[in-house]
């Protein structure tokens, strides 16, 4: 198994238990790696294969999620693409948030800055689509974080109903939502 297979695995583990849930057994089952081996792949240990497997996900969305709104094209088409890779990244509302997983307790120390950086990303590409749309910087810049804030909202209501019809409705106003359609 190659190390970037690995980390796919571990991304599951560390979305179903959290952090401080996930143990080196956990880890080790999921992957069908010994311990021995995924200390060879990541010597630092688990602090290591959170920081993999964040920054795994961290290029997943700067390809997939972020590129729709960086590239040419009209604001509504741009957003309403990021829309679509968003679902796709949290398979419909399914799939926890890495970043929210990542950003409590222990793991908050640790990866704090990376979920930092890469939310001020989200929200910067959206605003210029927003300002390129004709919104005010201002208030281009609230609705980009109003928009992170439903959809992030939107993947816990989903989790704790255990229905994914909040997350595809955000998903699908958004674009309506931000440019005032």
């Amino acid at each position: 198994m190659s190390k970037e297979e690995a980390i796919a695995k571990l991304i599951q583990v560390f979305r179903q238990y959290g952090y401080e849930g996930t143990t080196l057994a956990k880890l080790s089952k999921a992957t069908g790696l010994g311990k021995a081996s995924l200390y060879h792949y990541f010597p630092g240990g688990k602090a290591e294969m959170g920081e993999a497997v964040l920054e795994y996900a961290n290029n997943w969305f700067q390809t997939t999620v972020l590129k729709p709104l960086k590239s040419d094209g009209q604001p509504e088409a741009r957003i309403m693409a990021m829309s679509q890779q968003i679902n796709k990244f949290y398979s419909e509302g399914q799939e926890t948030c890495l970043w929210s997983i990542l950003s409590v307790g222990e793991a908050q120390d640790l990866f704090n800055s990376q979920i930092q950086n890469s939310l001020i990303t989200w929200i910067d590409a959206l605003t210029q689509v927003l300002i390129e749309a004709g919104i005010e910087a201002e208030q281009a810049r609230q609705k980009s974080e109003d928009a992170i804030i439903q959809v992030q909202g939107a993947l816990i209501l989903t989790r704790v109903l255990n229905n994914n019809s909040p997350f595809k409705r955000t998903l699908a106003e958004l674009p309506k939502t931000l440019l005032g359609k």
